[in-house]
């Protein structure tokens, strides 16, 4: 059986970390493109921009929020079966494990 990004809590976290880094970089993107339409007054350009923008907004809040259930898994994980040190890098610079 080959291996997917879901095989182990890692590796999700990971695959939505990049996930959340590709739609960060297309609201850079859009935001762009929505000023642009705006110079150049194509209102129903503009308006569907925003749609788009809004929606990758609301993607990547979404993403923002798995990473963080993710990254407490993760935590607890390494805490049941008593591992010690961080799992990755630049993983557990996430929401601690209470949600505060």
């Amino acid at each position: 059986m080959s291996e997917t990004p879901f095989d182990n809590v890692e590796g999700a976290h990971e695959y939505v970390g990049l996930l959340l880094e590709a739609v960060k970089q297309a609201r850079v993107e859009v935001g762009q493109d929505l000023e642009k339409a705006k110079a150049e007054g194509v209102g129903r350009s503009v308006e569907a921009l925003q749609l788009v923008a809004w929606k990758l907004e609301r993607l990547e809040s979404q993403l923002l929020a798995s990473r963080h259930l993710l990254n407490d898994l993760r935590r607890l994980r390494r805490l049941l079966l008593g591992e010690d040190g961080p799992a990755s890098p630049r993983g557990d610079a996430d929401e601690p494990l209470d949600g505060a």
